[in-house]
């Protein structure tokens, strides 16, 4: 059995009293349905963050990281400034990454085995825009991104890395894939994974990101290959991500 992961993607949202008085909620209502449960805020409210999570399951990561251990990148930060604050995980080709600040599925390949060579679990996003989907090119996206960002991960390490199917044509539109286009997506993602390790690919955990909402959540999460969710806006309000968390073990 894969383990649930509920994933709370905050983005440029929430300053540090904020993130503790989430924080406070989230603790306070948290279900004991064997998920796992993963905040991922700004850079400035990490250690709030993770400071308010001590002691509990659940577990912080870093929206983006650098690949390289330092050096002169400004503005960067690296796995090893990340993991000195308590920090777990990072999500990795967020599609606002992508679309906004040109991350490539070149750099993914570098920062993947990097998180993994310093504790850290990645969230490795994938996913097509409404263009490639409307034109047929969602499994040659995926493929791509998959092929390339996992390259330098070894078999062996396939299992430690979380990745979640984000169509980006759903992101912040109000629309969402319908139950049986995430898992059609998400089963594409898991075969391609098998002609790796077919162990290994039964155990990486697939979430869907795109428009998570409580009403939506249990459908999606019913799903033989959707392991949980990426969640963007209704992870800003504890209730309504207390919901998904609570549809992911029905």
């Amino acid at each position: 059995m894969r383990t649930p992961v509920l994933a709370a993607n905050w983005k440029m949202n929430k300053t540090r009293a904020e993130a503790r008085e989430f924080m406070v909620a989230l603790l306070e209502g948290l279900p004991d349905n064997g998920t796992e449960v993963v905040i991922c805020p700004p850079y400035t409210a990490l250690t709030a963050t993770v400071g308010a999570a001590e002691g509990s399951r659940v577990t912080v990561a870093a929206q983006n990281m650098h690949q390289a251990e330092s050096g002169a990148f400004t503005g960067e930060v690296s796995a090893q400034m990340l993991r000195d604050l308590g920090v777990r995980g990072v999500v990795l080709g967020h599609s606002e990454r992508r679309q906004h600040f040109g991350e490539t599925d070149e750099a993914l390949a570098e920062k993947v085995p990097a998180a993994l060579a310093a504790g850290l679990q990645p969230i490795l996003c994938v996913g097509e825009d409404e263009a490639q989907r409307d034109g047929d090119e969602t499994a040659d996206v995926l493929t791509q991104q998959i092929d390339t960002d996992l390259a330098s991960v070894p078999e062996d390490e396939l299992a430690k890395v979380v990745i979640a199917y984000e169509p980006i044509w759903a992101i912040g539109t109000g629309r969402t894939a319908t139950p049986e286009q995430a898992q059609e997506a998400v089963a594409l993602i898991r075969v391609r994974l098998s002609g790796r390790s077919t162990e290994m690919a039964e155990q990486v955990r697939i979430l869907y990101g795109g428009s998570v909402k409580p009403g939506n959540a249990a459908d999606l999460m019913a799903q033989p290959d959707v392991d949980g969710a990426l969640v963007g806006g209704a992870a800003l309000d504890p209730a309504d991500f207390l919901a998904i968390v609570g549809a992911a073990g029905q």
